[in-house]
């Protein structure tokens, strides 16, 4: 091969990827899986709501005498493992919030759960309350947020997130995320 065709294929060479990178950069990123999926509310948890509930906030001593009352938590709080669940607050969507159950745990055997129960635990009620179009977060009487479920509910299937504190036996606090469809 001649030093000529060899100096025009690497020009071609380069002019190809000058406009190649070029095309690329002026397209706009695509979103990540997990920037789709909302963040977890923000607000409070309002304890006050148990023993004082408002006509359009549902906890687990609200029933409606003609049907069923949703979101539906009763059976999960009568078959949670060694009464894990001790009461919720759900909250109906709003112009600002997105729908949202705030589960209230038992500390002390929420404490005696290994990391792979408690994921159980919050998949599972997280799953619950997405069918019935519900994010879920889970407190302490403390009034600490322990976890978090969190879906994208207009994708289908809903992209959801789930984010767990755990803490080490030095008393440390770790943020854990992980994501899921």
């Amino acid at each position: 091969m001649s030093k000529c065709n060899v100096v025009t294929g690497q020009k071609s060479l380069s002019l190809i990827l000058s406009l190649s990178l070029s095309t690329f950069s002026i397209l706009p990123p695509l979103p990540s899986r997990a920037e789709s999926i909302p963040q977890p509310s923000d607000a409070p948890l309002e304890l006050n709501v148990l023993t004082k509930p408002t006509a359009s906030v549902i906890t687990a001593n609200t029933i409606n005498p003609k049907n069923l009352t949703i979101p539906s938590l009763w059976w999960a709080k009568e078959n949670s493992e060694n009464k894990l669940l001790d009461n919720w607050i759900a909250y109906p969507a709003s112009e600002q919030e997105t729908a949202r159950v705030d589960l209230i745990v038992n500390q002390q055997v929420w404490s005696l759960l290994d990391y792979l129960e408690r994921y159980k635990f919050v998949n599972g009620l997280g799953s619950m309350a997405r069918n019935f179009g519900y994010n879920i977060r889970v407190f302490n009487y403390q009034q600490e947020m322990l976890a978090t479920y969190t879906c994208n509910l207009s994708k289908s299937p809903a992209l959801c997130n789930i984010k767990m504190s755990i803490q080490s036996k030095l008393g440390l606090r770790q943020n854990l995320q992980l994501t899921e469809e």
